[in-house]
């Protein structure tokens, strides 16, 4: 039976490169792509989302709009990564329009597809996680009828992307984080951004990933130019990534919905996230010390199978 995955994004390059290694493997029914705010506005997330259902031929898989802000915090972008528009500012003139997508909202969208297929979804974030924590609030049975929940977000070590100490999922809308990480009881795995970024690859793989002859392949060259430019610099090297190379944190979580055995070390462990402090709120609080008395542990990724990966990335842009 093939595995089901709802997988909720914010549709800039690296959601997209996620997506399409999920569209790729011939194991995998996506059941729904929900868009929510994040990398870029939520009009442009929808935009994206189908941009890359379309170059990927699967405009027949549903896609719902979501929350457009956050539950709390100020709405936060990161359009100098990504581009304005979230997927490199290419110009695309034959870009789907809006009227593909459902008239249903993501966060209904969600609890349907999860009841319609009680223990069999495995629900992937790769944006904030407002849309996840307004489904759990509006029904609070969700998480015990989810198969797993795979999050990229959030950090082991307090460094930070977005702010001193903070992940830019979770910074983006802390107060969703913390209410996910609190009710969903169900198998949760975490890739976070020191886990994307010391599982990195190598830019000469970029490089050849890239040159496979596909229209898949050339219009991931053509969003993700921006992007590479920018995490190239001297700066970003330096201060953000462990070790220079080609980091896809997004499909990380996506490539362990997927292949069960290709995380190859994970730790268990309880996680909260801090909301008060003035540099620390939207950092992941790991609980090593068992101070919190939380019973469910989430599982905090480690390390992959890379030559698995590069295998998954490189049958995406085929």
């Amino acid at each position: 039976m093939k595995k089901k995955l709802i997988i909720d994004v914010d549709t800039g390059v690296d959601d997209a490169q996620a997506i399409m290694v999920a569209l790729a493997n011939p194991d995998v029914e996506v059941l729904g792509i929900t868009c929510c705010h994040g990398n870029t506005p939520l009009e442009n997330v929808l935009k994206n989302t189908l941009r890359v259902l379309k170059v990927c031929n699967r405009l027949d898989i549903p896609v719902y709009r979501g929350c457009a802000e956050p539950l709390l915090a100020r709405k936060l972008h990161a359009g100098d990564f990504h581009g304005k528009d979230g997927l490199g500012d290419v110009p695309d003139p034959d870009a789907p329009g809006l009227e593909l997508l459902q008239k249903e909202k993501a966060v209904q969208a969600i609890i349907k597809m999860v009841n319609e297929n009680p223990g069999q979804v495995r629900l992937v974030a790769t944006a904030p996680l407002t849309n996840v924590a307004m489904a759990v609030k509006l029904d609070p049975s969700l998480p015990e009828k989810l198969k797993a929940l795979y999050i990229m977000g959030g950090n082991t070590e307090s460094r930070g992307n977005t702010t001193v100490c903070g992940e830019f999922n979770f910074v983006a809308d802390s107060e969703a984080a913390h209410i996910v990480l609190d009710r969903y009881t169900c198998p949760t795995y975490i890739a976070t951004w020191e886990f994307s970024c010391r599982n990195s690859l190598p830019w000469s793989f970029c490089d050849t990933w890239l040159a496979q002859g596909t229209d898949k392949a050339r219009f991931m060259e053509r969003i993700s130019c921006h992007t590479r430019k920018m995490v190239q610099t001297e700066r970003y090297q330096k201060e953000l990534v462990s070790g220079p190379g080609f980091n896809t944190c997004d499909v990380y979580a996506v490539a362990a919905a997927i292949d069960d055995t290709l995380v190859t070390e994970s730790e268990q462990v309880a996680v909260t996230v801090e909301l008060e402090g003035t540099y620390t709120r939207g950092m992941m609080v790991v609980d090593h010390m068992d101070l919190l008395k939380k019973k469910h542990k989430v599982s905090i990724m480690k390390k992959v199978d890379l030559e698995r990966f590069k295998q998954m990335l490189m049958a995406a842009l085929k």
